[in-house]
């Protein structure tokens, strides 16, 4: 069986980018080397050497239209490198396994404006994307319940796969070793630190938090890495943009999302299993793999809710026990790369091509 792989551009990046590459890991763990599909391709990196590589050329067309393009080339190419199988990270017309790490139309109702033109073209792809695909793999059961009620996806196509996470690369250090982090972050020792990282700080809920860390007087501190900020708040620091996140997640003593709109939220468990625990906002999809010591929850639009939330938080760093000692406890589900890949495999046998 001859396994494709879709996606917007393979190489280090946030959200579906790192599924597609944690995926790619986990075939190559399997001995698998896929067919990629992509725009785009970073060929300095290990893993461009597991693959076999296919550019899909949108160059002139406007941005707009470039996914309904590389959807139309495709369906050639998918037929002329003889894949039987393609799993599908982007908007495609001719996935057998569809992944779904979001939802136009969850975007679209959580931003609370109304879909235009180009957000109706996208949720046509969309469409076409799970009405095509023999599965639909949602990561979330969130995503699973946009499914079902914003695209009439049969649950007997939905498979809720949780995504992966390099479990080598998120792990917990010494209290020395974190003390050395924190030191080289410019991170202070006498306040509780809580980590945002984000390449998208209006979409993550920058201004709600800096906004309380602001105005309050206990001993705290929000530290954004990531994309830079375009103000200064007090209690607020910005730490650059840093690709060993890990590093970051084990110097901070929480990482923290206000999403309006994060189906799943990779920041949480990687912060977990970096024996780092979480404040989020209850709508993130990500809590529901989380334990109750992992995890401290509040409502998004309860400012008090948030106050005490943190204030918890503050107490239980100064209680001493503020450290997970047994991440990987806390999470429910097994984050091994190659376990995801040989669990997206198993569902191939309902694929008509597979069957055949």
């Amino acid at each position: 069986m001859k396994i494709g792989i879709s996606c917007h551009g393979f190489g280090h990046g946030g959200g579906i980018e790192r599924y597609t590459m944690d995926l790619v890991n986990g075939l190559h763990a399997l001995g698998i080397r896929p067919v990629v599909f992509a725009k785009s391709f970073d060929t300095s990196i290990p893993e461009y050497a597991w693959i076999e590589p296919v550019r899909i050329s949108v160059r002139g067309w406007p941005g707009k239209l470039r996914d309904h393009v590389f959807s139309h080339r495709l369906q050639k190419l998918k037929r002329l490198h003889n894949v039987d199988l393609l799993i599908a990270c982007n908007r495609t017309t001719v996935s057998d396994i569809a992944i779904c790490g979001g939802t136009h139309i969850g975007h679209i109702l959580n931003r609370k404006k109304p879909a235009g033109f180009w957000d109706r073209r996208q949720i046509n792809l969309e469409r076409q994307h799970y009405a095509h695909a023999s599965v639909v793999v949602a990561h979330a059961e969130l995503m699973a319940a946009e499914l079902r009620e914003h695209y009439q996806v049969e649950d007997s196509r939905i498979h809720v796969l949780y995504p992966p996470i390099d479990a080598q690369r998120f792990s917990p250090v010494d209290a020395d070793e974190r003390l050395r982090l924190r030191t080289a972050l410019g991170l202070p020792t006498d306040r509780v630190v809580f980590l945002f990282p984000s390449s998208s700080h209006v979409r993550k809920g920058l201004p709600q938090l800096a906004a309380y860390f602001a105005q309050s007087t206990q001993p705290i501190l929000l530290a954004v890495l990531g994309r830079p900020v375009d103000q200064t708040w007090p209690n607020v620091q910005y730490l650059g943009y840093h690709p060993d996140i890990e590093n970051a997640y084990r110097a901070a003593d929480y990482a923290i999302l206000a999403s309006r709109y994060e189906p799943f939220g990779l920041v949480g468990p990687e912060a977990v299993l970096c024996g780092t625990p979480a404040v989020l906002a209850s709508n993130v999809g990500c809590t529901e793999v989380l334990s109750a010591d992992a995890v401290m929850r509040f409502e998004l639009d309860d400012p008090a809710s948030l106050a005490a939330c943190i204030g918890d938080a503050v107490a239980r760093v100064q209680r001493g026990d503020g450290r997970l000692t047994d991440p990987r406890s806390h999470l429910s589900y097994d984050p091994d790369m190659a376990a995801h890949a040989r669990a997206i495999l198993s569902t191939a046998g309902a694929c008509p091509t597979v069957q055949a």
